[in-house]
């Protein structure tokens, strides 16, 4: 299949499209900016307090005669404009296709070749989000504004926390099994002295941050981390350059038991502050609103360089009955080529996989998905800052007008997809049956096949990634059902008319098939039952999910009340992390199930919430359709704060673990 790289057929078309656009332009801003003045967000009326009561009423009596004089001078232009726009549309490609190298990163060609190093399988890790990047004056009903600086702050952001080296911390000690282990940041940098990065043993103790030097440090540290490698005697072959490695013993009673250790943390890195992959990305973007400036503590910006404690660290807990020096050999492994030890437990020994509240997206991010991408600049920009990252990006997918749905369509599907790992194949549909406001939507699925690897046979190994997002609206629980139907039968034919291969000469092995997005339903509401019983789940595991209407105590919601996104108790990523660690904090900022037994404000029924959230924003995996002799298992899981006060979603984040079992005993 051919990749759209344009939204149109040719460059008549593509210009005749530019040129109907800028007529409208103009009428859609002066519109946008009209409305917007009329909607404040929680933050502005905040920043207002202080200001005179007549001071904002005169600057709207000023500006909205102005906006309203604007706006109907353009509207004659707007018609034209919209007369050959509307008709342009059933020509239109469904999404547009962009690829663009970055020297700094690792590029797709390589990846693929990881699979043929290694014959113990590989794995994966998939992101997704709800941005709320809309047109301003609608995201502002969010009590979310400036679209276009958010999505440069949301890009930089996400590749930010994707870039940084992995740290992986291992306890030694039986004795302290408790998440409390993962809550601390005691991490060990290469020594200048002898260029080795060696493991260290430390005492356990929390902080709230650790020294990070940006998104290309790891450029920076490639010749410590080499040097590392041979330092600590473990195989080069393999290995991550930015991975620090942290071993914590129980024997130390809490002290530190190595000297060298004891300047680490106040020592400065002598690699100096890394160089930002543009001149411009060194700068704060012109016009960023206020409220997303860099705070004390705000580990989520790119400019940051404080890391939060448990977003950095993933805890191996290792039998203490078990020989040291096996443990050192089992343990130290690649971050994304990992074999499973004996050895190793988890950090919650009733779960299977890690999970976490990470301040930060997880390292070495290979999928993302995205949702409500909704603003055409807005896109634009996002893509520029996730290119730094992401070698392939698809973005721009839906319809317009009339073109493919049963409904006038007047904003794209919403839907982003960005990827490591080239893209093979991909298609979308819209679904024909939104309500309401969605029905102005093309809302709709991403189906997607990326090519992951390849075999020393030279088979092809693939991926199949599902992005989509539901019917919003509450009580529309039969249109979401549909969807869902639909989805289950658009991905079986997608898989169907993509797949080369059969099963006396398979061409191609599929190591996974995952569905990212925003289902807009829960799993514990009342209201939502329909949606949770539906067969999607019985094909497709939800990670977080114990059954229909029962979550694992270890998840939370991942809609955020948009009266609490400005509070300082939750404004940066490492605050958010913190508040919803605590029951009573994920009580007070996250949207729980509607109760017809009290009041509609949810700070004033604290004490009648149960459970711990809505959680919107799935990630599900299957193990059918895959190759035979694989296992498909869930490494980690995570909600992740790292665009606090950006979006009123948690973003949310799976490992998956793709093992061919040829090394097992």
């Amino acid at each position: 299949m051919v990749l759209y790289t344009s939204p149109f057929p040719n460059s008549f078309l593509s210009g005749l499209h530019s040129f109907s656009w800028g007529l409208i332009f103009p009428c859609y801003w002066f519109a946008d900016r009209l409305v917007a003045s009329f909607v404040p967000t929680s933050y502005e009326k905040r920043q207002r307090a202080d200001d005179p009561c007549y001071f904002h009423a005169l600057c709207i009596i000023i500006t909205t005669p102005i906006y309203l004089a604007l706006l109907v001078a353009s509207l004659p232009f707007a018609l034209i404009g919209f007369l050959l726009w509307s008709p342009l549309q059933s020509a239109r490609r469904p999404y547009i296709y962009s690829r663009l190298e970055d020297k700094n990163q690792v590029n797709g060609a390589t990846l693929l070749t990881e699979w043929k190093a290694t014959s113990n399988g590989k794995s994966f890790c998939f992101g997704s989000a709800n941005v709320c990047l809309l047109p301003d004056s609608l995201a502002r009903f969010n009590n979310v504004f400036n679209t276009q600086a958010r999505a440069k702050e949301i890009g930089r952001r996400i590749r930010n926390g994707a870039s940084r080296p992995q740290i992986k911390i291992y306890i030694d000690s039986p004795t302290n099994t408790s998440i409390s282990a993962a809550s601390f940041s005691s991490l060990v940098s290469p020594q200048s002295g002898d260029g080795t990065n060696r493991a260290v043993n430390v005492g356990i103790k929390r902080t709230t941050s650790m020294e990070y030097k940006g998104d290309n440090s790891a450029s920076n540290n490639s010749e410590d981390g080499r040097d590392a490698k041979s330092g600590a005697g473990e195989p080069s072959e393999g290995e991550d350059n930015n991975t620090c490695i942290v071993r914590i013993s129980g024997e130390d009673n809490g002290h530190i038991s190595d000297p060298d250790v004891d300047t680490v943390s106040s020592q400065p890195n002598n690699s100096g502050p890394a160089d930002h992959s543009s001149e411009g990305d060194s700068e704060s973007p012109k016009g960023q609103a206020p409220n997303h400036k860099q705070k004390d503590g705000d580990s989520g910006s790119l400019d940051s360089y404080t890391a939060s404690r448990e977003s950095l660290v993933k805890v191996r807990i290792g039998d203490g009955t078990v020989d040291q020096s096996s443990i050192n050999n089992k343990l130290l492994y690649k971050a994304s080529i990992m074999k499973k030890t004996s050895v190793r437990k988890k950090k919650h020994m009733d779960e299977a996989f890690d999970h976490e509240i990470s301040a930060f997206f997880p390292a070495n991010l290979d999928f993302l998905c995205l949702q409500e991408v909704f603003d055409k600049r807005a896109a634009e920009k996002l893509k520029e800052q996730l290119h730094h990252y992401f070698e392939y990006i698809l973005y721009d997918v839906g319809v317009y007008s009339c073109h493919g749905c049963c409904s006038f369509k007047f904003v794209n599907s919403g839907l982003l997809f960005a990827s490591r790992y080239p893209v093979m194949d991909a298609t979308y549909h819209c679904y024909p049956n939104g309500k309401g406001t969605d029905s102005l939507a093309s809302k709709g699925a991403l189906f997607l096949k990326v090519q992951v690897g390849s075999t020393p046979q030279d088979q092809r190994i693939v991926g199949y990634i599902s992005c989509t997002h539901l019917q919003a609206l509450a009580g529309d629980t039969t249109v979401r059902c549909e969807q869902l139907d639909l989805l289950q039968d658009w991905l079986a034919d997608f898989r169907k008319s993509t797949s080369s291969s059969s099963t006396a000469n398979p061409e191609e092995l599929v190591a996974f098939d995952v569905i990212c997005g925003d289902l807009n339903f829960d799993n514990c509401s009342s209201e939502d039952k329909l949606e949770q019983q539906h067969s999607l789940f019985t094909r497709y595991k939800d990670p977080c999910r114990l059954g229909p209407g029962e979550e694992k105590p270890w998840a939370i919601g991942t809609l955020l009340d948009p009266e609490g996104l400005y509070d300082d108790e939750v404004c940066t990523p490492d605050n958010l992390q913190k508040v919803l660690e605590n029951e009573e904090g994920r009580k007070g900022y996250l949207v729980y199930p509607t109760s017809k037994n009290h009041s509609s404000s949810q700070k004033g029924r604290k004490s009648s919430l149960k459970g711990n959230g809505r959680r919107i924003d799935y990630m599900l995996y299957t193990e059918e359709g895959l190759y035979l002799e694989w296992k498909v298992e869930v490494e980690e899981f995570s909600f992740i704060t790292q665009l606090a006060g950006l979006t009123d979603h948690l973003p949310v984040a799976m490992r998956l673990m793709v093992s061919t079992g040829e090394d097992d005993p």
